[in-house]
């Protein structure tokens, strides 16, 4: 199995890009479960998620255009002919653009709703991210 190039995008960070190998093992360490495929757009680019991120009670990652609210880590990658592929670089800045803050999410009257903000408010309201926590623990 092949490399690809794709965006992941964490909760409170900005998107980052990444070579990854195409399996199965390394989509769900990504996500950190097992698969969602989501195919919201129509330029061959496929949103993969975890499929249990809600019920898990991952945290609100980005809103998904105006419908849905994907929770905990996803990345996003080309799609292929038969299989996930590497994003073009027009995909590539196209999704980094998009999905560039963080958003935190808010319950109102019309439901829940996302606002961008930087890394630093996002920790401000949430705390530290995962992987930053460990990070910092591991410095000391």
């Amino acid at each position: 199995r092949s490399n690809m190039r794709v965006l992941i995008v964490e909760p409170g960070q900005y998107p980052r890009e990444a070579d990854i190998d195409g399996s199965l093992d390394t989509l769900q360490h990504i996500v950190g479960g097992l698969i969602e495929t989501l195919y919201p757009w129509e330029d061959r680019a496929v949103l993969i998620c975890n499929d249990e991120g809600k019920l898990m009670g991952l945290p609100l990652n980005r809103s998904l255009e105006d419908y849905d609210i994907i929770a905990g880590t996803f990345f996003i990658c080309g799609l292929g002919d038969e299989d996930f592929c590497s994003l073009t670089e027009a995909q590539m800045e196209h999704y980094k653009s998009k999905y560039r803050m963080p958003e935190l999410f808010f319950k109102t009257p019309d439901g829940v709703k996302g606002k961008p903000c930087s890394p630093s408010v996002y920790r401000l309201f949430m705390g530290q991210p995962e992987r930053q926590r460990s990070e910092a623990e591991h410095e000391r």
